[in-house]
């Protein structure tokens, strides 16, 4: 108790915050108390009206009633970049209990870090107050790693506690100024990333800054500064401390990016690929499985930048397709039928992977049926898939299974011949189709020795066993 209220008192007071804390928890090493650099109108060049109606209206009521509030992170990083940020973010002195009694459409969340949700019609703002820099009553784990932590403290605390110096600057919208403790607009011009402190004491606080950073070098186009880039690869194993659902968060925002073929490179440079995705880095030295995967997320990368969907299910679909192949492939050479042993290994790759990654039941749904389409679409190489091609149109993923067959026919996993019978098929009216489906079967032409052209020996039709009332056609009959 005496701990806790001389803290709030060199706080009231306006003394510096620490850094970061090692793995018990203490201070590492406390800041010289700075001035930030404050910037006006003219020298940002940051128009209110490119925030959201949201953090405007959060801002403003939160100042109205005499609190200090700043849109903060990320948001303001891309304003000054010239990018319409996705979100906005709001920092606040006012406890989650002050900003949750100011807007009624609001409730309060979280438990590691407990933090306000603001709803302006459709739009939710994150308000988060002012955390103190100095951990020492934190709750960590024995890596260091925050598990609980809602002492509040100042602006300043705040600045020093975010986790690198381009996501630590403050926009007050009211008085349109841009705030900068740590040095941000510099490093944002020269297009470096820096952590904020010592580098392994932050990483150990939290792990997912080693993937944070290395989302924000591949999306930005931005170095990382190498005192930052140190540890990284020898910390990397911290990252199996993290909840799996974390993970899965972080890896969402990273393949959702906008940018994910530069991050999923970054994360291999960086040595962090491994165990996020089982075998992910197997399949990244494999010429086969980089093709497909790096072509999955060129098309994703695409289509976000089109502005159109993505499906999750599909992505990890895809991330996680060689894996199910190779386990599926060793079923079949072990004797098990086809189906059974796809089903089995399907399961095997997503149980794997939640070890890791809490990959949600409705995208492991997605991913299944995905899957279990492919040896729909293969089977008419031979001609058996014919009479249920029309039926497996009806089905509600046909078109992201389509989409999947055809990165497998781009990639040379399967016959080209394939992809483009269904693409024609897919287009051609009831007439074309009808007569496609009378048709020889792609990649599988006769040829004058009664073989397949693919080397395949011609599927013979099974006669038809009489019974014993059938006679036989006599002479007459047979004329």
């Amino acid at each position: 108790m005496l701990r806790k209220f001389i803290s709030k008192v060199f706080r009231r007071g306006g003394a510096a915050g620490t850094t970061a804390t090692g793995a018990t928890g203490k201070p590492a090493a406390r800041q010289r108390k700075r001035a930030p650099t404050v910037l006006a109108k003219a020298e940002h060049g940051i128009g209110n009206e490119r925030l959201s109606r949201g953090a405007r209206g959060t801002c403003e009521g939160l100042q109205k009633a005499g609190h200090q509030a700043y849109v903060v992170g990320g948001a303001v990083r891309d304003l000054l970049l010239g990018v319409d940020p996705k979100d906005f973010d709001v920092a606040t002195d006012a406890t989650p209990e002050e900003v949750h009694a100011l807007f009624r459409r609001s409730r309060i969340i979280g438990r590691r870090f407990r933090i306000v949700h603001v709803m302006f019609g459709a739009e939710q703002v994150e308000v988060s107050t002012f955390r103190t820099a100095d951990l020492s009553e934190a709750e960590t784990d024995a890596h260091g790693r925050v598990l609980r932590d809602n002492t509040f403290g100042s602006m300043e605390d705040d600045a020093a506690r975010r986790d690198f110096t381009v996501n630590a600057m403050y926009y007050d919208p009211v008085a349109e100024t841009v705030i900068d403790y740590h040095g941000g607009i510099a490093d944002l011009r020269a297009r470096v990333l820096r952590i904020i402190g010592d580098p392994e004491a932050r990483y150990r606080e939290d792990p997912v800054r080693m993937l944070r950073v290395t989302r924000f070098a591949a999306k930005l186009g931005f170095s990382i500064d190498p005192r930052t880039r140190a540890p990284i690869k020898a910390m990397a194993d911290l990252l199996s401390n993290v909840p799996s659902s974390r993970l899965f968060d972080e890896m969402m925002k990273l393949l959702l990016s906008g940018h994910a073929v530069a991050c999923v490179r970054q994360l291999r440079d960086e040595h962090l690929h491994h165990g996020l995705l089982p075998l992910l880095d197997v399949i990244l030295e494999q010429p086969l499985g980089e093709k497909f995967v790096m072509l999955a997320l060129q098309r994703t990368d695409e289509r976000i930048g089109m502005g159109k969907g993505v499906s999750p299910g599909f992505l990890f679909a895809a991330l996680l397709w060689h894996e199910t192949l190779s386990r599926w492939n060793a079923l079949k050479d072990g004797g098990a039928h086809a189906m059974p042993a796809l089903y089995q290994a399907m399961n095997e790759a997503i149980d794997t992977q939640r070890d890791k990654l809490a990959i949600q039941n409705r995208i492991s749904a997605d991913m299944r049926e995905i899957w279990s389409l492919q040896p729909r679409f293969d089977r008419v190489r031979d001609g058996r898939g014919l009479r249920t091609a029309a039926k497996l149109l009806e089905h509600q993923r046909f078109r992201a299974a389509y989409d999947f067959m055809l990165l497998r026919a781009e990639s040379g996993e399967i016959d080209r011949a394939i992809a483009d019978w269904w693409t024609a098929f897919i287009d051609a009216d009831d007439a074309d189709r009808a007569a496609m489906l009378s048709a020889r079967p792609p990649a599988a032409a006769a040829g004058a020795d009664g073989a397949a052209a693919d080397g395949a020996p011609k599927r013979r039709r099974r006669r038809r066993r009489k019974s014993p009332g059938d006679a036989a056609p006599g002479p007459a009959a047979a004329d």
